[in-house]
């Protein structure tokens, strides 16, 4: 039998959908104005820049981003041509791959940052009291545990089995995105 929402959680996920949808987009476009980047660069420089030696496996990478593969292979391939970041083989894995922070990549993060964290304060928590801002940060936590544990952890561990990440070549061939 299906459970429906009722009618205040239906306000309360449709506002949900309405913000995060109207969020992002303001902040990709905000990222385009305020910087050579986009927010999906940015995603990835983040990963990278909160590892001690810049670089991450391609997987861990796509599994941190919630990407799939052909998105992954295909974003770093236009990063690596703007020289954000480079690849590099895993000498242990000679399947595996690392997608590395270039000095260039580091400058555009660090450019960047500043004005996104300016726009993140002033749409979302200038408006919000300290008290909300717990409630936020203790709703979006509960949320990702559920997301990141039990049944809904099975369901991912279940899609990555079926759905293996391929390492794609430096010069695969394929064409831009």
């Amino acid at each position: 039998m299906t459970r429906w929402l009722e009618p205040e959680q239906q306000r309360a996920w449709r506002a949900y959908v309405r913000m995060q949808g109207e969020l992002n987009a303001h902040l990709n476009r905000q990222m385009s104005v305020d910087s050579e980047i986009s927010m999906a660069d940015f995603a990835v420089l983040v990963q990278l820049t909160d590892t001690p030696d810049g670089r991450v496996r391609v997987l861990e990478l796509a599994r941190f981003l919630h990407w799939e593969k052909s998105r992954i292979s295909h974003h770093v391939a236009r990063m690596e041509k703007r020289g954000l970041v480079r690849r590099e083989n895993c000498s242990s894995d000679g399947r595996g791959s690392f997608v590395v922070l270039t000095d260039q990549g580091r400058s555009a993060i660090e450019a960047a940052a500043p004005a996104h964290a300016e726009t993140v304060r002033a749409l979302v928590f200038d408006q919000l009291t300290d008290a909300e801002v717990e409630s936020l940060r203790e709703i979006s936590e509960k949320i990702f545990t559920r997301l990141a544990t039990g049944e809904c952890a099975a369901v991912i561990a279940r899609c990555d089995a079926d759905d293996p990440m391929e390492v794609v070549p430096e010069e695969s061939g394929r064409s831009e995105a």
